[in-house]
């Protein structure tokens, strides 16, 4: 089987809140100094499903796909030292310019000029916009059915049974092998790469394409959303202590502040 993972570089969701910083002007996160991007967590979670499902068939080919300007090669070649085959870096500064709607088309246009692809995996959602637009745009782009928050998937025959997580349980769907299906943190933890790992993936040249290459229209990468303001929000609120000469005198004082307030 061969498998498509999309994968995302992402600013490390741990970076302290004192380093985040917005630029106004350009409407965009500045890149944190001194604290490197990571690949995007639900990704990792997309790559140890494909690796799950690679060892369950014994033979397939694993190609990770990715979208971006400033890649960072140790960031972006752990999956391969996870144990991907591939890899393809679409780099381009274009992609600065593209909306959902664009990166959707990118990705699209790579993923047919992959030859053979079976099955394409995709993150629950990426954690810098948490937007979760990408993999139905790309199901939609393919014609390939799409079955979200995946937390196991089992190759039986000629389909795939895929447990897809709910708020209270999970429900099991049956979908065709040629399908795209976004995994969730629910899956399991991401296996560490192995020291044998991280050597064979220093020794993979990723392959890098550009935007042109994919010959897209460029109807089809302009904007169909105007970010038209990006700010850090401003939270303020008011703390205001009541105390009285007891528990049960403040708990009184309380009542009526809440009275005067007309909040009860």
């Amino acid at each position: 089987m061969n498998i498509v993972v999309c994968v995302k570089q992402v600013m490390d969701p741990d970076t302290p809140i004192s380093a985040f910083v917005i630029d106004e002007v350009e409407k965009k996160v500045v890149p944190a100094q001194g604290i490197p991007p990571v690949v995007n967590g639900y990704c990792e979670n997309a790559v140890e499903a494909a690796l799950q499902i690679k060892a369950q068939e014994g033979e397939g080919t694993i190609t990770i796909l990715s979208l971006g300007t400033d890649f960072v090669m140790d960031v972006m070649k752990k999956p391969l030292s996870m144990g991907a085959d591939k890899m393809i870096l679409i780099q381009d500064e274009y992609v600065a310019e593209l909306d959902a709607s664009g990166i959707v088309n990118v990705l699209s246009a790579a993923i047919n000029k992959i030859t053979d692809v079976d099955l394409v995996l995709c993150g629950q959602q990426a954690s810098d916009w948490d937007n979760a637009h990408i993999p139905m745009g790309l199901a939609e782009n393919l014609n390939l059915p799409c079955i979200t928050s995946a937390l196991n998937i089992e190759h039986a025959g000629d389909k795939l049974l895929v447990q897809s997580a709910l708020p209270d349980g999970y429900q099991t769907l049956e979908a065709p092998i040629q399908s795209v299906i976004t995994v969730n943190n629910l899956f399991g933890e991401p296996r560490y790469p192995t020291l044998k790992g991280i050597m064979q993936a220093s020794r993979k040249s990723p392959e890098v394409w550009s935007i042109a290459d994919l010959g897209i229209p460029e109807s089809d990468l302009k904007p169909s959303m105007i970010l038209s303001e990006l700010k850090i929000p401003i939270s303020e609120g008011n703390c205001e202590i009541i105390e009285g000469e007891d528990d049960a005198d403040s708990g009184r004082l309380l009542a009526l502040k809440l009275r005067e307030e007309k909040i009860i």
